[in-house]
C-alpha cells in the first residue's frame, strides 16, 4: 500500500516537472519583450483613456510613440502641450507646440430660432431621432437636442440649455478629446482652435437647404448669400452647398464677416462689446 501511494506521488511529481519544464520553453519561445519606456511614457499621460488622440486609450498611444520613435501624428488633448513635453523628455525628441483646440457647436437653432412645427414623441436618443425625422422645427442639419454629446463627454464639458435645448461648452472644462464630435449624428459639433485670448469665429451653422428655404425652418440659418466671403479681407471664407464655412487656420478674428451676416449665423466668442460709433464721437469732443 505504501509503495503504490510513493509511486504515485513520485509520479506525479514527475507530470508536474515535466509540464513545468514544457511551460518554460513554451514561455521563452513566445516570450514578448516590451519596451520600459512603454511605462515611462503611459506614467507621464493623464489616464483618461478618452480616445482623444486616436488611439485606444494612454497606453496604446505610448506604445505608438515609443514603437514609432516619434511624436508626429501623435497628441494628448487632454494633457497639452505641457504634458507632450515630458513625453518627449523621456524619448529623447523635441514636442513641436500645437495650438489649443475647443469644441464649438455650430447650429443656433434650438427653441428660439427653430420654432416647433411637430411634436417628437419617439426615444430620446439623437441617433434614434436622426434616422426617423428631421427635427420639430423641420431643419435636417440641426441639432435634435437629446443630449448623445452630453453622456458621451467624460469632463462634464457639456450641458443642454434649459432655454435653447441646444449643446453649451463649458470653455474651462472642454479638453477637445473630439468624443462629442462622434457622439453626434449630424455631426454640428466641431473641434477649433481656441484662438488668442480664447477669441474666435465661426458660422454657427450647418443647414445646406437654400436661403428661402433654409429661413422657413431657422430664423438664424446660413442663407448662402456670400457677403461673408466678399468681406474677409483673408479669403478665410468659403460657401460650399448654400453654407458658409470659415477656415479658423486663415482667420484673423477681424470680425468684419460679423457685420455682414444678414441672419447672425456667424459667432464671435468672446471679443469685447463695440461701442457705437456715435458714443465714440461723443468721448473724442469732451
Amino acid at each position: 500500500m505504501i509503495t503504490t501511494v510513493v509511486y504515485a506521488v513520485v509520479a506525479l511529481a514527475a507530470i508536474g516537472a515535466a509540464a513545468a519544464l514544457i511551460l518554460y520553453f513554451v514561455a521563452q519561445k513566445f516570450k514578448v519583450y516590451e519596451d520600459p519606456r512603454i511605462d515611462l511614457v503611459t506614467d507621464k499621460l493623464p489616464g483618461a483613456n478618452c480616445g482623444g488622440c486616436g488611439f485606444a486609450g494612454c497606453r496604446a498611444l505610448a506604445e505608438a510613440v515609443v514603437k514609432s520613435e516619434s511624436l508626429e501624428g501623435k497628441f494628448c488633448p487632454v494633457g497639452g502641450d505641457g504634458v507632450m513635453k515630458q513625453v518627449a523628455e523621456v524619448m529623447g525628441l523635441k514636442a513641436e507646440e500645437s495650438d489649443p483646440m475647443i469644441a464649438v457647436v455650430r447650429c443656433n437653432g434650438g427653441k428660439c430660432n427653430n420654432v416647433s412645427k411637430v411634436e417628437y414623441d419617439g426615444l430620446k436618443d439623437c441617433s434614434f431621432a436622426n434616422m426617423n425625422f428631421s427635427g420639430e422645427g423641420g431643419c435636417a442639419n440641426g441639432c435634435l437636442g437629446f443630449g448623445n454629446c452630453v453622456s458621451a463627454c467624460k469632463f462634464d464639458a457639456l450641458e443642454i440649455d434649459e432655454t435653447t435645448r441646444l449643446p453649451k461648452v463649458n470653455q474651462d472644462k472642454c479638453v477637445a478629446c473630439g468624443a462629442c464630435v462622434k457622439a453626434c449624428p449630424r455631426k454640428i459639433i466641431e473641434l477649433r482652435k481656441k484662438g488668442k485670448n480664447n477669441r474666435r469665429v465661426f458660422v454657427s451653422c450647418m443647414n445646406t437647404e437654400k436661403g428661402a428655404e433654409a429661413k422657413k425652418n431657422c430664423t438664424s440659418a446660413c442663407i448662402g448669400c456670400g457677403k461673408c466671403a466678399k468681406a474677409c479681407p483673408f479669403e478665410a471664407i468659403t460657401v460650399t452647398n448654400n453654407l458658409a464655412y470659415i477656415d479658423f487656420n486663415k482667420c484673423k478674428s477681424c470680425r468684419k464677416c460679423v457685420a455682414e451676416c444678414p441672419t447672425g449665423a456667424i459667432h464671435a466668442v468672446n471679443f469685447p462689446e463695440k461701442q457705437a460709433k456715435s458714443e465714440t464721437n461723443e468721448g473724442s469732443i469732451s
